[in-house]
């Protein structure tokens, strides 16, 4: 816990922090804002932006509300956990990335332990005080249990995952796991391809990103 902040991308470097080579990992279950939508992506101002507008405008209301005097019970100091998302195709098709006006998309944002249901719907109406033109209606908070993964870092362009993408496909069959993107749970959420981005593209050159690439699997 570096300068008494909990930093998750350090603290719990298994999750955030793998090689460049696939691994299995049990992911535990963790409390996220999420947002739903659909689209391409990189479209100027599109949902996809919106919406990453909107999560990190919500998590950075909770991180602060000490400021002003609403301390949630058993808050701590952190660091805004990194972006994340869950990505398919609206036909379940596999999943190709040259078609990014067919992807449906769950981004999200880790958040503190102390985040509750009602620290959440506080920071909704904190939000929309300060910010009315961003929709909070399209998050919500929901808890979200992987479990068994295989996982590996990719470093380069997003559009060249497909390469690593294959080294995870590989390792999956090498080890006689099976594929569970797509399989229900118990709790109806639906088992997705997992990014989580350690970078921020604007400011990183493409061939240096580096993207946590997350792949649910059964024995």
């Amino acid at each position: 816990m570096a300068n008494g902040k909990l930093d998750y991308k350090k603290e719990y470097k298994d999750l955030y922090m793998p090689k460049a080579k696939p691994c299995i990992i049990d992911v535990p279950a963790m409390c996220f804002i999420m947002v739903d939508g659909k689209g391409n992506p990189n479209v100027e101002e599109g949902e996809y932006q919106q919406a990453v507008e909107l999560l990190y405008a919500l998590s950075y209301t909770i991180k602060m509300s000490k400021m002003g005097g609403n301390l949630p019970a058993g808050y701590f100091e952190y660091v805004v956990p990194p972006l994340e998302g869950l990505w398919w195709l609206n036909d379940n098709s596999h999943f190709d990335f040259s078609t990014k006006e067919k992807f449906c998309w769950t981004s999200m944002i880790r958040q503190p332990e102390f985040v509750t249901q009602e620290v959440f719907d506080w920071a909704c109406k904190e939000l929309a005080k300060k910010k009315p033109q961003l929709d909070t209606s399209k998050a919500r908070l929901q808890t979200f249990d992987e479990g068994l993964c295989v996982q590996m870092m990719h470093i380069g362009s997003f559009d060249d995952e497909p390469k690593t993408i294959a080294q995870i496909d590989a390792f999956i069959k090498e080890k006689n796991y099976q594929d569970a993107i797509s399989e229900v749970q118990p709790d109806g959420t639906i088992k997705r391809h997992h990014e989580i981005y350690l970078g921020d593209p604007r400011k990183i050159e493409s061939s240096k990103m580096k993207t946590v690439l997350r792949h649910p699997v059964k024995g």
